[in-house]
C-alpha cells in the first residue's frame, strides 16, 4: 500500500529545506504564550471557574491563542522566505497570505468572546468574515477532476459555477472546524495536542504530495501551515499541560479550527481522496460534535448550549483521569489519522466503502457505551442559560 508514498518528483530534500519553520514559529510560540501570560494577569484576562461547564480550581490566564497565532505568523513569513522566486510563488504567496488574514480574524473574533462574551450569531458572523480571507486569496475546492473525469471541457461558465459552488463549501467547512475544535477545548492539553496530531497527519500527506510533485503553488503551501501549526502549538502546550498555567481561549480554538479547514480545503485542489483523507484525519473533532448535538436533540436539550456531555467528559465520569482521558483522546485522533492517511494510497471507491464503515462503526460505539445519555454532570448547562 505504501511503496509508493515517497515519489520520485522531488527528493525529500526539498521537504527537509522547510525545517527553519518549525522551529522559529516553536520558539516565537514558546516567547509570545509566556509573555501574553504575563500581559493576561496583570490586565484580568482570565478565566473564572463556575459549578458546571468550567471546573478548574482557581482562574486562569487567557490569550493563548494569540501566542500560538505569533508562532503560526513567524513560521510562515520564514516559509514565504524559503520559497521566494520559486516556481508558482505569486499564487502560493496568496494562499499563505489569506491564511494568516483569516487566522487573524478568527483570532481576534475569539479574543472578543473570550473577554466580551458576545452572542452567538455575532461570532458566526466573525468566522464567516475569516473564511472570506480563504476565498479571496482565491483557496476554495476545484472541481476539474469531475469534468476531466467525465471528459467535459473546463469552460468559462463551469468556471463561474465551481467558484459559485465552492463559497458555500468553505464557509460551512470554516463555521463546522471551527466550532468543532472550540466544543473540544474542554480540558487541559486537549485541543493542543490534538490539533498537533491533525497536523502532523496532514503533514504526512503533504509531504506525499510533494514528493510527487502534485502542485507548483499548493504543495509548499502545505507544508509550510502544516510545520507551523504544529510548532506553533508546540509552543503552547507546555504552559497548558494540567495544571494549566494559560488557555488558549476562543481565540485559540476558533483560529486553530480556521486553519484546520483552510487545509481541508487545500487538500480538495485535485484529486477528492486526498480531501477525503484530510476530513478523516480531522475524524475526532467530528465526532464529538455531531456526539453533542445528538445527544442534545434525542434528549430534548438546547443545541446551542454548553454542557458536561462530550466525550472528554463523559470519559471522566466513568473514573478515568483527566491526563487519562486526554491520552484516550489523543489515541483516537491518531486513530483517525492513520485511517486517513492509509486510505488515501488506495482508489477513491474503495476508500469512500472503507470511510462509511469507519462511521458506521463510530455510531455503534458512540450509542453502545451510552454516550447519547444525559444524567448527572453530563446533563449540566449553564445556569444562565436556564433562565
Amino acid at each position: 500500500m505504501f511503496s509508493n508514498f515517497i515519489g520520485d518528483k522531488r527528493p525529500l530534500g526539498w521537504v527537509i529545506q522547510f525545517w527553519p519553520v518549525l522551529v522559529s514559529s516553536w520558539i516565537f510560540s514558546l516567547a509570545a504564550t509566556w509573555l501574553c501570560k504575563k500581559i493576561a494577569i496583570k490586565l484580568g484576562i482570565v478565566d473564572k471557574p463556575d459549578t458546571t461547564v468550567k471546573t478548574h480550581k482557581k482562574p486562569v490566564a487567557y490569550l493563548g491563542g494569540a501566542g500560538i497565532l505569533i508562532g503560526l505568523t513567524v513560521g510562515v513569513l520564514a516559509g514565504i522566505q524559503i520559497i521566494q522566486g520559486q516556481p508558482g510563488f505569486e499564487k502560493s504567496l496568496r494562499w499563505l497570505l489569506g491564511i494568516l488574514a483569516g487566522s487573524a480574524i478568527a483570532c481576534f473574533v475569539g479574543l472578543v468572546d473570550d473577554i466580551l462574551d458576545i452572542r452567538p450569531w455575532q461570532k458566526i458572523l466573525g468566522q464567516t468574515l475569516a473564511a472570506c480571507a480563504l476565498l479571496l486569496a482565491g483557496i476554495r475546492p476545484m472541481f476539474h477532476y469531475f469534468t476531466d473525469f467525465l471528459g467535459i471541457p473546463f469552460t468559462p461558465a463551469l468556471e463561474t459555477i465551481e467558484i459559485a459552488l465552492g463559497i458555500p463549501i468553505v464557509i460551512f467547512f470554516v463555521l463546522g472546524a471551527t466550532n468543532s475544535l472550540n466544543l473540544l477545548d474542554g480540558l487541559d492539553g486537549l485541543c493542543g495536542g490534538v490539533t498537533v496530531i491533525i497536523s502532523i497527519g496532514m503533514l504526512i500527506l503533504a509531504v506525499h504530495l510533494s514528493t510527487w510533485e502534485f502542485s507548483e503553488s499548493g504543495d509548499p503551501v502545505r507544508i509550510i501551515i502544516c510545520l507551523g501549526l504544529t510548532g506553533g502549538v508546540m509552543g503552547f502546550l507546555p504552559f497548558n499541560r494540567h495544571p494549566a498555567k494559560i488557555f488558549m481561549g476562543d481565540a485559540g480554538s476558533l483560529m486553530l479550527g480556521f486553519v484546520s479547514a483552510a487545509m481541508m480545503i487545500l487538500f480538495a485542489e485535485k484529486v477528492p481522496r486526498w480531501w477525503m483523507a484530510s476530513i478523516v484525519i480531522f475524524g475526532l473533532p467530528i465526532l464529538d460534535t455531531a456526539t453533542a448535538l445528538v445527544r442534545r436533540l434525542v434528549n430534548k436539550r438546547p443545541l446551542f448550549v454548553s454542557d458536561r456531555g462530550h466525550i472528554y467528559d463523559q470519559l471522566m465520569d466513568r473514573n478515568h483521569s483527566l491526563k487519562r482521558a486526554v491520552l484516550i483522546c489523543y489515541a483516537l485522533a491518531g486513530l483517525y489519522a492513520m485511517i486517513g492517511i492509509a486510505m488515501s494510497q488506495i482508489r477513491t471507491r474503495y476508500a469512500v466503502i472503507i470511510y462509511v464503515a469507519v462511521l458506521i462503526i463510530s455510531a455503534m460505539i458512540i450509542w453502545k457505551k451510552g454516550f447519547l445519555k444525559m444524567e448527572g454532570l453530563r446533563g449540566a448547562v449553564r445556569e444562565e442559560e436556564k433562565k
